[in-house]
């Protein structure tokens, strides 16, 4: 015997999964207002992040390890909470509290002055006369006079004695720093000859001109200056050492090389 099917339901018309009436009528369910969903913000974010980890894409890897070692440097925050234009001035800072460089009233001739951190520090010393050279562009400081021209140009020599040059003869400095650096290639015995010609060119220039007594300060790499130099300078200064600041980042090869004592008697025009 066949089972009764239960009637069929009349007038109910088909809904949507919402519960909303698919055409006509009005839905029974409460109006609710329409809010953002939450996860627009976080596409939001999402799109920023993707921009900074395209930017960061983009970079070398070289230079994104520069920046993160620059962020993360104490010097730098140092530098920039103290006024100094980088981190290199603390290096002249442990120099001359180790050596004594830094006299007043003294004459000073800055080679590779640029961002002019160095001269900074030199001046805080009140020397009678602060000469610096670079190649590039460097901010002016009262009692500083600075020239833009490239050391390793034949004739800066002869632009900076003329500089020192007086009514009454040559202004015979107390001090020639060098903190000149040559643009690195990437190839190691290339960077390495570049930076020698540029430590010999600053110390020839310093033995030119400097007065008896006088000292002479360069940057170095390499594990010090060669061999050649260092028997010239220890053949015209009474001692000669090597230091390496704190300043200085841990692993980089970069030193100083510190003559003290000129006992030449310099008659330069």
């Amino acid at each position: 015997m066949p089972k009764n099917k239960p009637p069929k339901k009349t007038g109910q018309k088909k809904r949507d999964f919402a519960g909303q009436k698919m055409s006509g009528g009005v839905s029974k369910q409460p109006a609710r207002t329409w809010k953002k969903p939450e996860k627009q913000a976080g596409e939001a974010d999402m799109r920023m992040m993707d921009e900074r980890v395209k930017t960061a894409r983009g970079r070398k890897i070289s230079s994104t390890l520069w920046l993160r070692r620059q962020l993360n440097d104490p010097y730098v925050k140092k530098a920039r909470a103290l006024g100094y234009r980088s981190r290199a001035a603390f290096k002249l800072i442990e120099l001359d509290e180790k050596f004594g460089l830094l006299k007043k009233g003294a004459v000073i001739v800055d080679l590779g002055a640029a961002p002019g951190s160095w001269t900074q520090i030199a001046l805080k010393a009140k020397p009678s006369r602060l000469i610096g050279i670079d190649i590039l562009p460097v901010e002016s400081f009262p009692g500083a006079e600075i020239i833009e021209m490239d050391f390793m140009d034949e004739n800066a020599p002869n632009v900076l004695m003329k500089m020192l040059a007086g009514d009454h003869g040559m202004m015979h400095p107390d001090l020639v720093m060098s903190d000149l650096a040559a643009n690195t290639t990437g190839h190691r015995q290339t960077d390495h000859l570049r930076t020698v010609a540029l430590v010999e060119a600053a110390a020839d220039f310093a033995v030119q001109v400097l007065k008896p007594g006088g000292a002479f300060i360069s940057k170095v790499f390499q594990g010090g200056a060669e061999l050649n130099l260092l028997n010239m300078l220890n053949e015209k200064f009474d001692t000669v050492r090597h230091a390496k600041p704190k300043a200085s980042r841990d692993g980089s090869p970069e030193m100083y090389l510190v003559a003290k004592g000129f006992r030449g008697d310099n008659k330069a025009p």
